[in-house]
C-alpha cells in the first residue's frame, strides 16, 4: 500500500553520495543486520503487547470526524479476472473461503457473513506514508467467526488471501495477502467489513470484504479478501514475511 521502503531508502541517500548508497544497500541486504531487524521487531511487538491490554480498544471517533475525503490506497480496482466476473454479477456469488487449521471449514455469501455478529466503529486509518484518514466501518467481527469454524491448536496466525495483483511479473507471489496473529485477530474492533460509512463497501476501498485490524497500520488492513487461512507459520506463503510488502521490507507488525 506503498512505495517500496528500501527504494524510498535509496532516494533519500542519493543526495547524500553514491558512496554511502551503495554500502547501505549492503547492509540492508546483510543477513547478519536482517536477523537483527527481525529480533528487534519481535521485541516491538512484545513490548507494547506487555504494555497494552489485548483488549484496549483504538480511539473511536463521532460522526463529525469522519474524513470528507478518505483516500483509496494500493489497488483500486482489480484489473484479476476472478474479481472482475465477481464484480459484474454484484458479487451475488462470492464466497469467502475459511480453511487451513480449523475444525469447519466453511464457504460464505456476503449474505452468510451480514447474518454475523456486527459491529459499528468510527477509526482513524493511519498510512505508512503519512497520511490519516477517518472512516466509519460496519462489518462481522472475526473473533465469533473464528468460533463458529474451530481453530486447531497449532493454529497461531490467520492469513487473509486477496483477489488483487500488485506485481503480474512475479506470478502467485505478486498477489496481495496479509496475515495477523490471534491476539489481533480476536480483538472486539478486528473486523471484516462490507459497509463504509453507511453505504456499501465500494470497490476502491476494497469490496466486497476488508480487514479492519485498528492497531496496526493501514498496509495491514487487506482488501479484496477472497479466502482465510488459519496456518501454525506463514514461511511456505508466497515470500514467506507474513504479506506482500513485508516480503518487500515492511515490518510484519505494525502496531501503533
Amino acid at each position: 500500500m506503498a512505495l517500496d521502503r528500501r527504494h524510498w531508502l535509496k532516494g533519500a541517500l542519493a543526495t547524500v553520495s553514491g558512496l554511502w548508497l551503495s554500502a547501505c544497500e549492503r547492509l540492508t541486504d546483510s543477513s547478519l543486520v536482517q536477523t537483527t531487524l527481525d529480533k528487534t521487531e519481535v521485541l516491538t511487538r512484545k513490548a507494547q503487547r506487555g504494555l497494552i491490554p489485548p483488549q484496549a480498544l483504538a480511539r473511536e471517533f463521532t460522526p463529525a470526524d469522519i474524513s470528507r475525503d478518505f483516500r483509496a490506497n494500493g489497488s483500486i480496482s482489480p484489473g484479476d479476472a476472478d474479481y472482475r466476473t465477481l464484480l459484474q454479477a454484484g458479487f451475488a456469488d462470492y464466497r469467502l473461503r475459511i480453511d487451513g487449521l480449523v475444525d469447519r471449514p466453511q464457504s460464505l455469501s456476503l449474505s452468510d457473513i451480514r447474518a454475523l455478529p456486527a459491529r459499528t466503529q468510527i477509526t482513524r486509518h493511519d498510512c505508512v506514508e503519512g497520511w490519516s484518514s477517518i472512516g466509519k466501518w460496519t462489518g462481522a467481527q472475526l473473533a465469533p467467526l473464528l468460533e463458529q469454524v474451530g481453530l486447531k491448536p497449532e493454529a497461531r496466525f490467520l492469513v487473509f488471501h486477496c483477489f488483487d495483483t500488485l506485481d503480474p511479473e512475479a506470478g502467485a507471489k505478486g498477489r496481495y495477502y496479509e496475515s495477523i496473529d490471534l491476539v489481533d485477530a480476536r480483538h472486539p474492533q478486528t473486523l471484516l467489513a462490507y459497509e463504509m460509512n453507511d453505504a456499501v463497501l465500494p470497490v476502491a476501498h476494497g469490496a466486497p470484504l476488508r480487514l479492519r485490524v485498528e492497531r496496526q497500520l493501514g498496509y495491514k488492513h487487506a482488501k479484496y479478501i477472497s479466502r482465510i487461512e488459519a496456518v501454525a507459520d506463514f514461511a511456505h506463503i508466497a515470500g514467506g514475511k507474513g504479506g506482500y510488502w513485508e516480503d518487500r521490507g515492511y515490518e510484519w507488525y505494525a502496531g501503533i
